[in-house]
C-alpha cells in the first residue's frame, strides 16, 4: 500500500512539473486560446448626452460617498484640500469572453475596478481630487489578438472615455490637471492625449500623465502625444511610462501584439525604444536600489487588504524600455503574468514613490 501511495506521489508530482512546463512555454497561446471571445463584436451607441452629469457614472469624484480613491494603507494621513484635479482610467477588470465590451453595471468587473481605484488611483489623492468614470471598456481578450473586433471594441471603450474627460474639464475649473491610467486605462489616456491635449490650450494645465502599463514608443508614438518624456524628478508638462518585469523577464505577451501595429505618426512601433520612467527616481532609463523604495503596496491573495513594504524593490530601465524588478520582487502568486510580467502591479509595487512624484511634479508646475 505504501508502494502505491508513492508511485501515485510520484505521478502527481510529474504532472504538476509538466503542468508548470506548458503553461512556462505555451501560457501566452493558451490565454489567446481560451480568453479571446470567438463571436462577433456588438456595435455599441454613442454615451448620452449628459451621461458623465450623473454621479453613477463615476467610481470615484470628490462628491461622490464612499469614493474608493480616498482610501490609504496604515500610516497615511488624507490632505484637507489637494490642489490638483486628476483623471484616472482604471485597467481591465473585464474578463468574459462571451461578448467583447462590458455592460456598465456588470457586478464582478464593477467590483475589480474599485479594487483598482483604490490600490492606484490612490497614490494622487495628496496632490489632487480624483475623477474616475466608468466606462464600456473591452474585454480581457481584446489584447491577445489583432481581430479586427477587438480594434471595435477598444473604441467603443474610448468614446466612453473622452465622453467622460469632456465632462471632467468642464467639473475642473482652472485647476492644474494630472492624467493617469493603467493599462487599457493607459491606452486610453495615450490616445486622450493626441486628441484632446497635443496642441491646444488645455496642455498647459496638465502637470503630468502617468500612461503606465502600457508601451509608448519615442520616435513612433511620443512626437503626436503633445508632451514630452519626463527626463527629471521635478519636471512639469511631461509624460511618464513604465512596465514592470521580474527575472528573467519575458515580453512576449505585449511586443508581439505592439509590434504589429503603427504608431500615433504612422511610424511601424517594431523594434522602436519605449519610453521608460523609473518610478523610484523619477528619471527617464533610471536606476535605483531598493533602497530608494519609499513603500510597495503588497495586496493579499484576496485584494481586499494591504500592507506596505519599504526598501524591498528596485527598479532599472533596460532593454527597449521595460523596467526589470529584479529576480526576487515580492511573491504575488496567480496574478503574476506569464514571462515574470508585473503588470497588475506597475503601480503598486512603487506607491509610495508615485505619490511623492505626483506632488513634486505639482510643486515644479507651482513654480
Amino acid at each position: 500500500m505504501a508502494r502505491k501511495f508513492l508511485y501515485f506521489f510520484a505521478a502527481l508530482i510529474v504532472l504538476v512539473i509538466a503542468g508548470a512546463f506548458v503553461y512556462r512555454f505555451y501560457a501566452v497561446d493558451l490565454m489567446r486560446r481560451y480568453m479571446v471571445p470567438s463571436a462577433e463584436v456588438v456595435a455599441l451607441p454613442p454615451p448620452e448626452p449628459r451621461a458623465y452629469a450623473r454621479a453613477d457614472m463615476w467610481i470615484a469624484r470628490p462628491d461622490k460617498p464612499g469614493n474608493p480613491a480616498l482610501w490609504l494603507p496604515e500610516g497615511y494621513q488624507p490632505v484637507a484640500a489637494p490642489r490638483a484635479a486628476v483623471f484616472f482610467v482604471h485597467p481591465t477588470s473585464f474578463l468574459d469572453t462571451a461578448t467583447w465590451n462590458a455592460p456598465l453595471d456588470n457586478a464582478d468587473a464593477n467590483s475589480r475596478a474599485e479594487l483598482f481605484v483604490r490600490g492606484q488611483a490612490s497614490a494622487f489623492s495628496a496632490a489632487g481630487q480624483i475623477w474616475a468614470p466608468r466606462y464600456r471598456q473591452a474585454t480581457f481578450g481584446a489584447f491577445l489578438t489583432s481581430k479586427d473586433s477587438a480594434r471595435q471594441a477598444l473604441d467603443f471603450a474610448y468614446r466612453d472615455v473622452l465622453a467622460a474627460f469632456d465632462t471632467f474639464v468642464a467639473e475642473a475649473g482652472d485647476r492644474p490637471i494630472i492624467l493617469a491610467g493603467h493599462s487599457q486605462g493607459a491606452l486610453h489616456l495615450s490616445r486622450l492625449l493626441v486628441d484632446r491635449i497635443a496642441g491646444k490650450p488645455i496642455a498647459r494645465w496638465i502637470v503630468a500623465a502617468y500612461v503606465v502599463g502600457w508601451p509608448v514608443s519615442i520616435p513612433a508614438d511620443l512626437p503626436r502625444m503633445g508632451l514630452p518624456a519626463c527626463a527629471t524628478p521635478d519636471q512639469a508638462g511631461c509624460i511618464l511610462s513604465w512596465q514592470s518585469f521580474g527575472e528573467p523577464a519575458d515580453p512576449a505577451l505585449i511586443v508581439d501584439t505592439f509590434d504589429a501595429t503603427k504608431g500615433f505618426s504612422g511610424q511601424p512601433r517594431a523594434g522602436t525604444p519605449m519610453v521608460c520612467t523609473n518610478p523610484l527616481t523619477g528619471t527617464a532609463n533610471g536606476e535605483a536600489t531598493a533602497t530608494a523604495n519609499l513603500g510597495a503596496l503588497i495586496p493579499d491573495q484576496s485584494f481586499q487588504t494591504a500592507r506596505m513594504e519599504i526598501g524591498t524593490v528596485p527598479a532599472r530601465c533596460e532593454g527597449r524600455g521595460f523596467l526589470n524588478i529584479g529576480a526576487t520582487p515580492p511573491d504575488l502568486g496567480q496574478y503574476v503574468l506569464p514571462g515574470n510580467n508585473y503588470h497588475v502591479f506597475d503601480y503598486s509595487l512603487f506607491w509610495a514613490n508615485t505619490r511623492r512624484d505626483a506632488e513634486r511634479r505639482l510643486a515644479a508646475f507651482a513654480r
